[in-house]
């Protein structure tokens, strides 16, 4: 199959990008070229490198064993009572997890369209909600994987010309990738890796690259898929840092990133503030639909649910997550608290499922002949161990003690 024909194919791939460049990631990636100039753009590099890790292992888990990350966990253990456990675990954790974040891609995509149009975002709140809904209601995967794949290109173009119409300093943004920890930065570095290696969207691509591909023979298509897709999304990531850099003084803090649209206007003209806040809007409404889609995938595969876009379960699931996004919106709940939880949530869960993940690919039984090979294991290994790290930090941040 030609390359041209692999790039027809892209999809799944895309639906993680769309999952990950929410408003969290928009408001990471500002409050850190605000603060640090181009100094942290390694961290993005790094985090597209770890999620392609885990992604296509999770992508390749779902290909060849015909299993969600979900169900996969639930089927490892023999003992009943751990197997429980496990799917106390995810119901709990994704559960939590993706309705915490929900709320966050409400009110951040929401925020966009305030600035564009001077409706309340309350309102455009209860709109995108209703909207996510319906899509995901008609249980028509190829008209929800358009749908995102279609809006992760308005992000795509937003945020780069967004980026171009600011002016970045081409040569400080090339000193960018170059790694360096400055003085303060350790948290923020923990967030933008934070924000784009999520737990949920392991159990999402295991799941959705086999709606789109039939079996192990069509690797090659989803592995262009998975490495296309997240690439673009840290392109995407890195385009909203640069312009963060290049339109404030480095030490800026920006409290606000429903704001930061408004506040680039008198910098770089109304286009950039236009182009930035279509480009909120499309990271609000992409990430509220796979996050109820995720916590959906996760729960019914490890409750042994079927997961069929159109069964009641599987509606029922996505709806509760849906519902508690929306409903936080209408009570007034603070973005800032919303977010934090989330990200203690992720903390939690994002190590333990990487650890099961490494495990699950080295199962003969799921993968046979696919399973990992030493270089796998042990880039996966770096990589959890670093998400442990991270998950550790986040939890003792959280706590006071850092």
């Amino acid at each position: 199959m030609t390359l041209v024909d692999r790039l027809k194919a892209i999809g799944p791939g895309a639906m993680v990008a769309a999952a990950f460049i929410g408003p969290g990631t928009v408001t990471t990636a500002s409050v850190t070229g605000a603060r640090f100039g181009y100094a942290l753009v390694w961290t993005i590099l790094f985090s597209v490198v770890a999620t392609i890790i885990l992604q296509e292992m999770s992508a390749r888990l779902g290909l060849v064993s015909r299993e969600g990350l979900g169900e996969a966990l639930r089927d490892q253990f023999d003992t009943e009572a751990v197997q429980w456990a496990a799917v106390a675990l995810v119901v709990s954790a994704i559960g939590i997890g993706t309705a915490a974040y929900e709320a966050g891609n409400i009110l951040g995509g929401a925020a966009g369209l305030e600035t564009i149009t001077g409706i309340s975002a309350t309102v455009w709140g209860a709109l995108m909600g209703l909207v996510a809904g319906a899509l995901l209601w008609t249980g028509r995967y190829k008209l929800i994987e358009r749908a995102l794949v279609g809006l992760v290109g308005v992000m795509a173009v937003s945020f780069l010309v967004s980026a171009a119409l600011i002016g970045p300093d081409l040569s400080a943004l090339a000193l960018g990738f170059v790694p360096g920890i400055p003085e303060g930065s350790l948290f923020l570095i923990t967030g933008l890796i934070g924000t784009t290696v999520v737990g949920y969207n392991l159990f999402l691509h295991a799941s959705n690259v086999q709606e789109r591909w039939g079996g192990p023979e069509d690797l090659p298509e989803c592995r262009t898929d998975t490495v296309l897709s997240i690439v673009v999304g840290g392109l995407i990531t890195v385009a909203i840092l640069v312009t963060a850099a290049a339109a404030f003084p480095v030490g800026t803090e920006i409290s606000d990133v429903g704001r930061m649209a408004e506040q680039l206007r008198p910098i770089a003209g109304p286009y950039a503030t236009l182009f930035f806040s279509i480009g909120l809007f499309a990271a609000g409404f992409t990430s509220a639909t796979t996050a109820p889609l995720a916590g959906a995938y996760a729960t019914a595969g490890a409750l042994g649910w079927e997961s069929d876009l159109t069964s009641t379960k599987f509606r029922a699931v996505w709806g509760v997550i849906l519902t508690v996004g929306v409903s936080a919106v209408l009570l007034g709940g603070s973005p800032v608290e919303i977010i934090v939880f989330a990200q203690v949530v992720n903390g939690i869960l994002l190590p333990i499922v990487a650890v099961f993940l490494i495990v699950a690919m080295n199962s003969d039984s799921l993968l046979g002949e696919y399973t990992n090979g030493t270089t796998a294991n042990v880039l996966g290994g770096v990589v959890t161990a670093i998400v442990v790290w991270l998950g550790v930090r986040t939890l003792l941040s959280v706590a006071g003690v850092l």
